[in-house]
């Protein structure tokens, strides 16, 4: 039987979801955005503001936070947390082409998008992002709202917190812990525990913001 999806967030990373979903078994019955009551993102109808939120619950439709993530996962979180309130249901996507271990585990709400990987027994948080070509690697774990970025690799036994940002082709190194609302730069190696929250990058990466 399909399953009807509602994207919420009509921005850029929409549309990277759309392309993903449509080689799934779900179909778009719409997009809700901000702001905005009509229109279309590609070939998809928004059907309303986040006011629409509640209606289209009744309706049992099954939802997906499509409002990307890169300094803060905070609205990402803000617009789960509502549906999730209101009894809302969340979709778990994946890409036909991503690899994802039957002895792994994915949250509510996570999207797993094209040729990315996760590998058995990791443990994928509600609402995440892991992002096309990524690869989450054995026995890991990814903590709620984080977003695995496009082409980045997390190793073998690694503790990423919540809200997390691991940028473009960025590498953590095996064992390594992250804490929660940590943004990892594009391109960056990470070799040791983060335990303080902030904004991180370079080879090896250290701290950037006070």
């Amino acid at each position: 039987m399909t399953k009807k999806i509602i994207l919420v967030g009509g921005g850029g990373h929409c549309k990277a979801c759309i392309s993903v979903i449509e080689t799934t078994e779900f179909t778009i019955a719409g997009i809700v955005d901000k702001g905005t009551k009509s229109g279309k993102v590609l070939d998809y109808p928004l059907v309303g503001d986040d006011s629409a939120l509640d209606e289209l619950i009744k309706k049992k439709y099954l939802f997906l936070v499509t409002v990307g993530q890169i300094k803060t996962a905070a609205l990402r979180a803000e617009l789960f947390d509502k549906i999730k309130k209101n009894k809302g249901e969340m979709a778990v996507v994946k890409a036909s082409s991503s690899i994802v271990s039957k002895y792994s585990m994915l949250g509510e709400g996570t999207i797993v998008m094209h040729q990315a990987v996760v590998n058995a027994s990791a443990k994928i948080g509600n609402n995440c992002i892991i992002n096309n070509l990524s690869l989450v690697e054995h026995d890991c774990t990814i903590g709620d709202h984080s977003h695995i970025s496009t082409g980045a690799t997390v190793n073998g036994g690694c503790a990423i917190g919540n809200g997390v940002f691991v940028g473009s082709n960025s590498v953590i190194a095996n064992d390594v812990h992250i804490t929660n609302d940590v943004v990892i730069g594009a391109g960056s190696i990470v070799i040791k525990d983060i335990s303080v929250s902030g904004i991180y990058a370079g080879n090896p990466a250290v701290k950037i913001n006070k």
